[in-house]
């Protein structure tokens, strides 16, 4: 059944040999944990069920049933894959999917709203806020306590210190803030993406 509240967990990439493999990547805190979630959904309805999967550097390789060769496999290149909210674990304190944080308004210590975050990121050094600011081009900001201060998803908003993320006028030259934030591994945010294919 088609997802109500769908939350994307996944696109397939490009085949993976010739048995009908492909490669995924996906939006799990855990990559191969993608099965363990039933069902996986396209944007049209079509289900797909996983009968195998295995690491394979970033992504994840995986054997949907059905799909038994190259040529079926090269056609499901760039689907995305959803669940529905329901099927999803209750956030742990300090823990929040990534479609809950998409959109949110971003304010300052004062709570004057500055921007909204567009996206989160994470290049290996921890995961990063998306920022688009009014008037100005998008800023990666760390996603720790220190530049994150608040996150109230239900109030629609994150309040951040400007200084520790990197914001302020006073921020050295590369970008970087004169205090640094310290990424937090228990504030990191869980992975899925919303319908529109938002983390």
């Amino acid at each position: 059944m088609k997802p109500i509240n769908p939350v994307q967990m996944a696109v397939i990439g490009a085949a993976q040999g010739i048995k009908g493999e492909v490669r995924v990547k996906t939006f799990t805190g855990d990559p191969l944990a993608l099965a363990d979630y039933g069902l996986l959904y396209a944007r049209d309805g079509r289900a797909f069920k996983i009968t195998g999967i295995r690491p394979a550097g970033e992504v994840v390789v995986v054997r949907f049933e059905g799909i038994g060769d190259r040529t079926s496999a090269e056609k499901l290149t760039g689907t995305d894959l959803f669940v529905d909210r329901s099927v999803l674990p209750l956030e742990e304190e300090d823990e929040f999917y990534h479609a809950d944080l998409m959109g949110l308004e971003v304010r300052d210590e004062t709570g004057a709203a500055v921007g909204r975050v567009t996206a989160v990121q994470n290049y290996g050094g921890g995961d990063l806020l998306e920022i688009t600011f009014r008037g100005r081009k998008s800023q990666l900001i760390p996603f720790s306590r220190a530049a994150v201060t608040d996150v109230d998803v239900a109030g629609g908003f994150v309040r951040v210190d400007t200084l520790a993320a990197g914001l302020a006028e006073d921020a050295d030259e590369d970008g970087r803030p004169d205090r640094p934030g310290d990424f937090n591994a228990r504030a990191r945010p869980r992975g899925p993406r919303d319908a529109g294919g938002n983390r």
